[in-house]
């Protein structure tokens, strides 16, 4: 006996061309190929009751068989929109020393860098290395300089901040716009509309990170990733309590948590220090030696947290 309802399934693991094998399966065999989209096939299955016979072993034959579970399910992973698990902070921890708007306080523009050449050149290498050419990216909390790869083409480059003015002056942005995130945390770009989203040294202002981290998810394409580089270096009064309060090692792992509480992340990949390495030169000169030593002292330490959405691409 069929009952009239009916369910659709989305199966993208079957390609231009594949056969779906029904096994016997009355529910598989009573369906109706109604539409391709985007490499998926959309299949009609009708929501079958069984009779007594087609009962066998004291078993029905299930109208969504747990073959055909399998087959969809990896299609309705990626569909999921990023589900907060947990939350990570405690009210006290979002907390700033400064609650005034964030908005007034970037006001003005900063036309600076806020780490040494170093630390910069580390992460460009880490976007080279984890950003594949032609990609689309979201540049998140970003200013008026990018640091990703000169010399690779993207085929877009959003840019988001809080100050107009420094990102109006990032020749590599395609285009960008400005919101507060610990006001409103939703975005208006579209599911799978990215790549790669970055994060730059400001992911310690954040005091609704999972709110943005499920965005981030969201926004990213299955396979895409999102990279969060930091230092210890912070504006002191506009971070929060978690953030300020913490050590190195506790900062990595909050960031890490970030990742964790969101449904559908892969498990975060840690990187620290240098990424390229290079032969030391000899100083030709002592002055030249306390020099060096000085940039030696000066360093920002390096550590950015790496996830993908749903699986890390080989």
């Amino acid at each position: 006996m069929v009952d009239s309802a009916t369910s659709s399934v989305a199966l993208r693991s079957l390609g231009e061309g594949s056969i779906l094998s029904t096994r016997g399966d009355p529910a598989l065999v009573q369906a109706l190929l109604i539409g391709r989209h985007e490499n998926s096939l959309l299949l009609v299955l009708p929501n079958i009751v069984p009779s007594k016979a087609e009962v066998y072993g004291g078993r029905a034959v299930a109208a969504r068989t747990t073959v055909l579970a399998r087959q969809a399910g990896r299609e309705e992973e990626q569909q999921r929109s990023g589900a907060i698990r947990r939350l990570v902070l405690s009210n006290e921890g979002r907390t700033k020393l400064d609650p005034s708007s964030d908005r007034s306080f970037y006001s003005f523009p900063r036309f600076v860098t806020h780490v040494y050449d170093a630390f910069l050149q580390t992460f460009t290498q880490l976007y080279r290395d984890r950003i594949p050419p032609n990609s689309e990216i979201l540049d998140l909390m970003s200013s008026w300089v990018s640091h990703l790869p000169p010399e690779i083409t993207y085929t877009r480059v959003i840019g988001h901040g809080l100050n107009a003015a420094e990102l109006a002056r990032n020749k590599r942005l395609d285009s960008f716009f400005v919101k507060d995130l610990n006001q409103d945390p939703i975005f208006e770009a579209a599911d799978g509309s990215f790549d790669a989203i970055i994060c730059t040294v400001s992911v310690q202002y954040l005091q609704k990170p999972e709110q943005v981290f499920a965005e981030i998810y969201r926004m990213l394409w299955p396979g895409g990733v999102c990279i969060v580089s930091f230092s210890n270096r912070m504006f002191y009064e506009k971070a929060i309590a978690a953030w300020r309060e913490g050590t190195v090692v506790s900062r990595i792992q909050l960031v890490v948590q970030y990742f964790q509480c969101i449904d559908g992340f892969t498990e975060p990949d840690v990187v620290r220090g240098n990424l390229h390495s290079t032969s030391p030169t000899k100083p030709s000169s002592p002055l030249d030696w306390l020099l060096n030593l000085f940039k030696a002292t000066q360093k920002d330490p390096f550590y950015a947290v790496v996830a993908y959405r749903n699986f890390k691409p080989i």
